[in-house]
């Protein structure tokens, strides 16, 4: 989602304070048309600074802000900290443009070092589409974080319309501010942001940012005050404020010298890194911004240590003071702005790079809701069609009544042609089609058996005895249901598959044919505890095995895609194995035969086959045609529908009071051996629930579930074949 408005509110969150900018755009003249920066009641991070109390100082702080200033309809734009943060720049292969999106995904997947599904993220193209290279920038941020940042605007009913990781800010405003410092991709400028507890380090060149967090900002000079002084973090703080008029400024500026020696390491470190990486890239200045700036002393220090100019803003390059703002006091909070100005340019469309890491499910509702006024405009029009609608049903209504007579006199000679035509036809039919008819008949007949044949390939493919023989007393076991044999075996080590659900649809194209619904569900309480499953469109229907049916193809699919005929398949089910993905695609085992998943064995059906197996899996690396699902398997969580038997668990020291009541956590079972196969919670050895370090319950994980997507060619196919067969 591409943010561009005349006017809009950027809003950084610090630890000492909350700073906003008002900024809005006219005939390319970016003017400051309001501003705040709003001290917190104490430092956020300071000495026994507990989290609710931290939530409720900046709830103070935003709250005072909307008193303060008003809104309106003006775009929200935010920051969200670099800690947890991810940005990361890669060269693609010349490719078309449409197949960058997927690309890009890939990249993705593969570069952030977090779970896909743990992170908010975005791309960028950095380059012009069609050079002979493109690069593009990839950014992310952990749920959590940007959750927490959501919720204090949430509380005071403010909709944020963009999020933006706070380097990324800064870069912007560089780029946009003093394009003189980032010319080219040989020269870089050092933007160091210094914050109360850590230091952004950003390093910029014309189509490139890196990024570094340092742990340490002005709380560790306070800290160094409080320790040496014997003081309370607050007075410490005082003191580090008010130190260049201090009688003890030289004692005081001692005490802090080995935080100054530290901070400048880790700089010079940092910067020692990045040009081990990017040795053609010369380091020019550095600009330096945030509240630790003002610190006496400090950037002469960093100066001589880094061997770099460094300059501390006074004013923007680009940014003109409206003539209701205090020029006096904005250029005050010159040095505390460069991230809200960063913000500010990306809500007006003026800034380098645009990524949003707003969640979707909040960009989609903002989508909709702006689209509303055209869905009102169509329903008047969609009205007024419908009046001229029942007006012209009533004259068309009234002209055919004075027509009766024509009518008749039309239907009668119809009808008589209509009787001659058939006793034609009657006549002409005699004696005529009977073998064909036979033909018709047994054609159902000709590829029977086509569908077993592909049911027992895949499920040869699974874990067995000839796939796993480490486990062939498990199988054998498993077989004869033997559950004491069967539980000798850890459950997170048993290899093996249980399939709830098969679907196979015939398609006569399978390079066009579509993947159906997953067909998930989710349990849901009820007053007795009576439980379904709602299907993706809540429905309510349940997962099915489907035996043989026939799937369509895009509608737009031109001849040149054809590739054969197929089939697509669905299989849903869980596994106990404690990593599921090494038991269906492990990576890295072409060459040994032994350490094939599930997914392996279907690439190399000939292999498995022992023969020239009628059937190839379809490109598998492409995510249209392949697609595979996993998930913990738990009582409240979507998974296919088929997976364990309900029961009830009791724990110990609650276990008579919970049986008296009726209660107890809900759990799935095996069927055979009655083990829990659901997440569930942990108890101590007083039947308590055990709770973690962030006081969160701890939760066992047992099985996982799986959908897989295939397709697969029918390489003996005819060319055609009915839908009947």
């Amino acid at each position: 989602m591409v943010l561009k408005s005349d006017a809009v509110w950027a809003i950084d969150i610090g630890n000492n304070s909350l700073k906003a900018l008002h900024l809005s755009v006219a005939s390319g003249v970016v003017e400051v048309i309001g501003f705040d920066n709003i001290q917190h009641g104490k430092v956020l991070t300071g000495s026994g600074i507990k989290a609710s109390e931290r939530d409720e100082l900046i709830a103070l702080s935003l709250r005072q802000f909307v008193r303060n200033n008003n809104l309106g309809r003006d775009d929200v734009v935010v920051s969200v900290p670099s800690q947890n943060s991810f940005a990361r720049f890669v060269n693609l292969p010349p490719v078309e443009p449409k197949r960058i999106p997927e690309i890009v995904r890939f990249e993705a997947a593969q570069q952030i070092p977090f779970d896909i599904d743990d992170v908010q993220w975005d791309w960028q193209l950095m380059t012009e589409v069609g050079g002979p290279e493109s690069k593009v920038g990839i950014f992310a941020i952990k749920n959590e974080v940007v959750t927490s940042v959501l919720e204090h605007f949430s509380r005071e009913n403010v909709t944020v319309g963009y999020v933006q990781m706070a380097p990324m800010a800064l870069y912007n405003y560089v780029v946009y501010d003093r394009p003189d410092l980032v010319k080219s991709d040989d020269q870089a400028t050092v933007v160091l942001n210094i914050g109360a507890e850590n230091t952004d380090l950003v390093v910029c060149t014309k189509s490139t940012v890196w990024q570094r967090n340092v742990p340490m900002g002005g709380n560790a000079f306070t800290r160094a005050i409080a320790d040496t002084f014997k003081l309370n973090f607050e007075k410490a703080e005082k003191l580090k404020r008010t130190a260049p008029m201090s009688k003890y400024a030289r004692q005081i500026l001692q005490a802090m010298r080995p935080v100054f020696t530290d901070l400048a390491s880790e700089v010079q470190r940092s910067l020692g890194y990045y040009k081990s990486s990017n040795p053609n890239t010369k380091l020019i200045k550095v600009i330096s911004l945030g509240g630790g700036t003002k610190m006496r002393g400090l950037l002469k220090y960093l100066q001589q240590t880094l061997q770099m100019p460094i300059e501390m803003p006074d004013s923007f390059k680009k940014l003109t003071i409206g003539s209701s703002v205090s020029a006096a006091k904005f250029h005050e909070s010159v040095c505390d702005f460069g991230i809200v100005y960063g913000l500010g340019l990306q809500g007006l469309g003026l800034a380098k790079i645009g990524s949003n890491l707003l969640p979707r499910s909040i960009a989609r509702s903002m989508a909709w809701a702006g689209k509303a006024k055209h869905f009102t405009a169509a329903a008047c029009v969609l009205l007024l069609v419908l009046v001229l609608s029942f007006g012209r049903t009533i004259f068309d209504k009234a002209n055919y009544s004075d027509k009766a007579d024509v009518r008749q006199k039309v239907s009668s000679i119809v009808k008589t042609a209509g009787r001659a035509r058939d006793k034609l036809k009657a006549q002409e039919s005699k004696g005529v089609g009977f073998e064909a008819t036979i033909q018709k008949a047994f054609e159902p007949f000709n590829y029977r058996n086509v569908v077993p044949l592909l049911h027992q390939t895949i499920i040869s493919a699974l874990p067995n005895e000839k796939n796993n023989p480490e486990q062939e007393g498990l199988y054998k076991a498993f077989d004869e249901a033997r559950v004491e044999d069967v539980l000798g075996v850890s459950r997170e080590e048993r290899k093996q598959i249980f399939v709830t659900s098969m679907s196979v649809c015939f398609t006569n194209d399978v390079a066009t044919a579509r993947f159906g619904s997953p067909g998930r569900g989710k349990r849901r309480r009820g007053s007795d505890y009576e439980d379904d499953y709602d299907d993706d469109y809540g429905g309510g229907a349940k997962y099915r095995v489907v035996g043989y049916s026939r799937v369509g193809t895009g509608a737009a699919a031109g001849a040149e895609m054809w590739e054969g005929a197929g089939f697509v398949v669905t299989i849903a089910g869980y596994s106990p194995y404690k990593n599921i993905g090494e038991l269906m695609d492990p990576a890295g085992v072409e060459d040994d035969q032994s350490r094939w998943g599930v997914i392996t064995r279907l690439m190399h059906l000939d292999d498995i086959t022992d023969g020239n197996s009628p059937f190839k899996l379809y490109k598998k690396t492409e995510v249209e045609h392949f697609k595979l699902e996993t998930g913990e398997v738990d009582w409240d969580a979507e998974m296919p529908a088929g997976i364990g038997l309900e029961d009830v668990r009791f724990e110990k020291a609650r276990v008579e009071k919970a049986r008296h009541r009726g209660s107890g956590e809900r759990v799935l079972i095996d069927p055979m051996t009655k083990e829990i196969i659901s997440k569930v919670v942990e108890f101590d050895e007083y039947g308590r629930e055990k709770i973690d370090k962030s006081g969160n319950i701890v939760h066992k994980v047992n099985d996982h579930w799986f959908i897989l997507n295939v397709k697969f060619l029918w390489k003996e196919a005819p060319e055609e074949i009915e839908s009947s067969v």
